[in-house]
């Protein structure tokens, strides 16, 4: 492989490792705000008993997320130093605000918020959890916002002595449609990852006769949230892929395995082709007539470009090259993130009407599908990111700068390879660690009483905030 392969490889591990846990963290920030305005509001003592478990997992997720975090970044000097110096002066000011700002706000209210519960009073308490919540949240957006960036590039120009992206509009790159977008996608697919975690182990109290009465409450709480989330996201989902259909068509029309431009459009359901980059067409191809173009352009007869005419245009316009990427990893991710997707909205629809009939604790198979269930959302976010970032290659900032420019120039293959190896080995060992120590919680159950609920009166759940 070559050192391009392996940046590429070591960035994408990494970054898909890293991208278990954000998600996870996002959304239990959330349910633990909304457990702690319950129990502050209702003074009942269940809701501070699952706020001692669910508080242990966010804090366990916190910190993994965190430590991977710092890896991804370091590699832009590491491996990607060209690109870091041709979008540096862009790229770089949305990851220092989230850096010096948002993540300042959400780490010094965690800290409030974990220490405080005894010095603090419990509306200033409470408003803690909140303020972290919103950190996540505001911390996602810087991130997301430098990604759409590289995604649809505005706000800048080039330097006509360096050659570099200057930054001239930070309003532009912070407000952007593709940010904006890129982050209701973002934010509801962690409420619903967040939501189906909570929803799978709360179904395996259930099936284990354990906390019946919790895990119930929980559910209670989590499947409305999880189900309207999962339904957002979709909804979402499809004004931002209208959006990509007129920024990135390339990644819309490898998406659909569409090489010639039909108007009316009809979208694949299955296609097969040869195992190559760009087979050129498909071997077999079952459509729906028009619903590609109503889902692209709004449009019963809406008019979608092929890969073979927009490859054509993109070679006048940015010179000669191969401008497609993997159609069949385009193809089936997208078709992943979609199914998975469908699959969350049946299960937690299910899960309501069972619970409205007051079935949830006797069915088994719902049980068991739930406690499966827990796989889907981080399969799905990882489909959805694959997507994302392998179908915009060629180019690493779309229009602007191609993937094999923006490699280190001084950096071999055997010393990526080297790297590869050693964060894979403790990427392996944090996964493991983080397995045990949230089987262990899960295992050990709620506390049994709401003074000991608090996460910070355990060594245990100090060390990990740290």
């Amino acid at each position: 492989m070559t050192t391009l392969d392996l940046a590429r490889l070591q960035f994408s591990s990494t970054t898909l490792f890293h991208f278990l846990f954000v998600p996870v963290s996002i959304g239990l920030s959330l349910f633990l705000a909304i457990l702690q305005t319950l129990a502050y509001r209702t003074g009942q003592p269940v809701y501070t008993r699952l706020l001692g478990l669910w508080s242990k997992i966010f804090l366990i997720v916190f910190a993994v997320g965190v430590v991977t975090g710092i890896v991804q970044e370091f590699q832009f000097g590491m491996n990607w130093s060209a690109y870091s110096r041709y979008v540096g002066d862009v790229f770089g000011a949305p990851l220092a605000i989230e850096g010096l700002a948002a993540f300042f706000v959400e780490s010094t209210f965690l800290g409030l918020w974990m220490f405080g519960r005894d010095r603090l009073s419990p509306r200033v308490h409470t408003a803690c959890i909140w303020m972290v919540a919103l950190g996540t949240m505001a911390s996602a957006y810087f991130i997301l916002a430098a990604n759409s960036w590289m995604q649809h590039p505005v706000g800048y120009e080039i330097d006509p002595v360096t050659g570099q992206a200057r930054m001239n509009d930070v309003v532009a790159v912070l407000t952007q449609n593709t940010a904006l977008f890129a982050f209701g996608h973002t934010i509801l697919a962690a409420w619903v990852t967040a939501g189906m975690v909570v929803v799978g182990i709360s179904a395996w109290y259930l099936r284990k006769g354990r906390e019946t009465e919790l895990a119930k409450r929980a559910l209670k709480i989590a499947l409305p949230v999880t189900c309207a989330a999962a339904i957002g996201t979709s909804l979402v989902g499809h004004f931002n892929g209208q959006l990509m259909t007129d920024q990135q068509p390339m990644k819309m029309a490898a998406a659909e395995a569409l090489w010639e431009t039909e108007q009316p459009a009809g979208l694949s359901v299955f296609a097969t082709g040869d195992f190559t980059r760009n087979p050129g067409g498909t071997n077999h191809n079952i459509t729906i007539p028009h619903l590609l173009s109503i889902i692209a352009t709004n449009s019963w007869d809406g008019k979608v470009e092929g890969i073979d005419e927009i490859q054509a245009r993109y070679e006048r316009e940015y010179g000669e090259g191969d401008y497609v990427p993997i159609v069949g990893l385009t193809y089936w991710t997208f078709r992943a993130m979609i199914g998975l997707g469908i699959a969350m909205i049946l299960l937690t629809a299910v899960g309501l009407w069972l619970a409205r009939r007051g079935r949830l604790e006797i069915s088994r198979r719902w049980q068991w599908l739930a406690i499966a269930g827990i796989a889907l959302p981080f399969l799905a976010n990882s489909a959805g990111w694959l997507f994302t970032e392998m179908g915009r290659q060629p180019w690493v900032v779309f229009g602007l700068l191609r993937t094999e420019d923006a490699i280190s120039p001084n950096v071999s293959s055997a010393e990526v390879a080297i790297t590869l190896i050693g964060f894979s080995a403790v990427y392996a060992v944090l996964a493991a660690i983080a397995v045990w120590l949230i089987r262990r919680a899960v295992h050990a159950g709620p506390p049994e009483s709401p003074d000991d609920a608090q996460p910070t009166k355990t060594t245990d759940d100090i060390a990990l905030a740290y």
